[in-house]
């Protein structure tokens, strides 16, 4: 299996990257890397001259840590695991499930990077790259993260399956503010996959999702209400408030209209003569049952509501 498969059994369809393409990216970043390090090195040079010889040799070691090492380090963190080159081929440093990395795990990378691609000029990272089955440097061994590719075709994009129809505005009153955007990406890979996994593996993921989504809201699934199909009616709402966000009309203070459409001109129209209704004289003899209970039968039926017996 080609993706990435997380410890609940669910198919997260990140395809990892290969060799290739991060030998690319690599060779991107140590480009821009070199050429900024060598830049502040010049620079260093000019500015102290003056220095004796130990002083300048502690700015050289300084600025090669904090140039080389401590650089891809930081944007890698504030990044979410995009540096350059890795944005220009597509690529992108995820977690062992799919989430996305923090400090401590580029700190790991970058400090194994020293000794795999610095030291060794990348003939280590190439070597356990060939050798790991999803192509994993030993940096990513150690922290626990893979290289995966973002760019996939958008006919993968699973679609997630509605709601039962009772549970439609079920969740209107829901408190959605505090459920952040990683809990919503688990539930909508899980209910895109939901058919795939074993049932007894698949009802326990929707369980813990569906025990944090209520510890997130506060309000806990209305009584009788699987796991999954309370996930999907919370996922349905949060849609639809976004949908109604989206297309919300302009606010009256604002102009009277939303911002890049003109306003309709609408033009005068004349009122229509009134028709001539001509009185109709009753049908004179009793009304049958069978006309009455016709007609009580009809407008039940209009409604969607039975009338009393």
């Amino acid at each position: 299996m080609s993706g990435v498969v997380t410890g609940d059994a669910v198919v997260l369809g990140l395809q990892p990257a290969r060799l290739p393409s991060r030998a690319l990216a690599l060779v991107l970043d140590l480009l821009t890397v070199w050429a900024v390090y060598l830049l502040i090195t010049v620079g260093l040079a000019m500015a102290t001259a003056s220095l004796d010889e130990a002083a300048q040799m502690a700015i050289s070691i300084a600025s090669f840590l904090l140039v080389l090492v401590g650089a891809p380090i930081a944007v890698e963190t504030l990044s979410h695991g995009r540096s350059l080159g890795k944005l220009a081929c597509g690529l992108r440093v995820v977690r062992d499930d799919g989430g996305p990395i923090r400090f401590r795990h580029a700190l790991v990378r970058g400090a194994m990077g020293v000794v795999e691609i610095l030291m060794t000029f990348g003939v280590v990272a190439c070597i356990a790259s060939l050798v790991s089955e999803r192509g994993r440097r030993i940096g990513d061994v150690f922290a626990g993260t893979l290289v995966v590719r973002e760019r996939v075709p958008a006919a993968r994009n699973a679609v997630v399956p509605p709601p039962p129809p009772w549970l439609v505005g079920r969740f209107a009153e829901l408190d959605l503010s505090a459920v952040p955007d990683a809990l919503w990406l688990e539930i909508r890979q899980y209910l895109t996959r939901m058919r795939q996994l074993d049932p007894g593996v698949g009802r326990r993921l929707a369980e813990r999702l569906a025990d944090e989504l209520v510890t997130r809201t506060g309000t806990p699934p209305p009584p009788g209400v699987p796991a999954a199909a309370y996930l999907a009616g919370v996922v349905a709402e949060r849609q639809a408030r976004e949908a109604r966000r989206a297309f919300a009309p302009a606010v009256p203070g604002a102009g009277g209209q939303v911002p890049g459409f003109a306003a309709p001109v609408v033009q005068p129209v004349s009122p229509a003569p009134a028709a001539r209704v001509e009185p109709v004289a009753p049908t004179p003899g009793p009304v049958a049952p069978s006309v009455v209970a016709s007609e009580v039968r009809d407008s039940g039926a209009s409604t969607g509501f039975a009338p009393p017996a």
